[in-house]
């Protein structure tokens, strides 16, 4: 990749969108990243503070549902990356409408920027929930959408608000479907991240139901290089799923993490299973393989380098719990 282009990364002070500005800027010398970030609750700006003397990297505060703005950090801009989205699926059961106008009317605001200032690609960062469940087998990128959750369908409206900007204006986007991510700076309401820190705290850790559920784990950084791999070798107009073949039970990653903290199952807490809970989540990602991406992380050793820097640093969470 030329590395003296100029990136925008929408959502870039949250969990991935801060490790793939982190990721580009240290393997990119002399690219640049311009992060546009609401600073929700989920975004913040502790991920990035070492950054902030970095020339190559600059910072706007504002919604992606705000034309004026959007246009404004659109100027000058050769890819766009876009993470920002409300994401978690208990809040968008709670109240659904921040979800529908953050994630579809945001993702139209930029599309339609990204026509204006000519960009050269958009990509759309997306997720495996829009596939809804599967008992068996794996979802490969032309399958259905059937999402469950009105976050997941929210994130299904955008990608498909993407495609039709591809095949009615020849916009140059691609789309890609990760797995769930795990790792650093991610906001404690996750599963990973919430059991390491109750734990850390003393606290008990709330499975949901039997926690028979599955999910397929990728090591963040492995996504920020599939995101990279993809900017360079995608093929515009296409969806890549992205994944890493470590489906585990939430239960078995909950004594997994109990076993790297030291901790017996007496602080397993069993709890109501979430409405409308997908079982299992199994992306196919044969499409990336075969242009010559694969995962390199160890998931056992990604996981236990995540539960060491929720040790190391207490600053950073314990203030978001509170």
């Amino acid at each position: 990749m030329d590395s003296e282009k100029n990136f925008l990364v929408t959502g870039g002070c949250g969990f991935i969108g801060s490790n793939f500005v982190r990721y580009m800027l240290e393997n990119y010398q002399h690219c640049s990243v311009t992060n546009l970030d609401k600073l929700t609750y989920a975004g913040n700006p502790d991920n990035l503070r070492d950054l902030e003397k970095d020339t190559r990297y600059s910072f706007i505060k504002g919604d992606i549902c705000d034309p004026e703005i959007v246009n404004k950090a659109m100027e000058n801009i050769d890819i766009a990356v876009h993470f920002a989205a409300e994401s978690h699926v208990d809040r968008s059961i709670s109240n659904g409408t921040e979800f529908v106008r953050t994630n579809v009317m945001g993702t139209n605001v930029l599309l339609e920027s990204a026509m204006k200032n000519d960009i050269e690609r958009f990509i759309h960062i997306s997720t495996d929930e829009v596939y809804g469940s599967i008992k068996k087998g794996s979802f490969k990128e032309a399958d259905n959408l059937n999402p469950s959750s009105p976050y997941s369908a929210s994130k299904a409206g955008s990608d498909l608000l993407v495609r039709s900007y591809f095949t009615t204006h020849g916009l140059p986007a691609v789309i890609t479907r990760c797995t769930n991510n795990f790792g650093p700076c991610q906001y404690p309401e996750k599963l990973i991240p919430l059991f390491i820190t109750n734990l850390l705290q003393h606290r008990k850790v709330p499975v949901y139901g039997t926690g028979k559920n599955v999910r397929d784990w990728i090591y963040v950084l492995d996504h920020c290089r599939a995101i990279d791999f993809i900017i360079q070798k995608g093929k515009t107009g296409e969806i890549y799923n992205i994944g890493s073949g470590n489906e585990r039970t939430n239960i078995e990653i909950t004594e997994k993490i109990l076993e790297l903290l030291g901790k017996d199952k007496s602080m397993i807490q069993f709890v109501e299973d979430r409405k409308g809970h997908d079982l299992r989540y199994s992306l196919d990602f044969s499409k990336i393989n075969k242009l010559g991406w694969k995962p390199a992380y160890d998931f056992e050793t990604a996981l236990s380098e995540t539960v060491h820097w929720y040790r190391q640093n207490r600053w950073w969470w314990e203030r978001l719990k509170r």
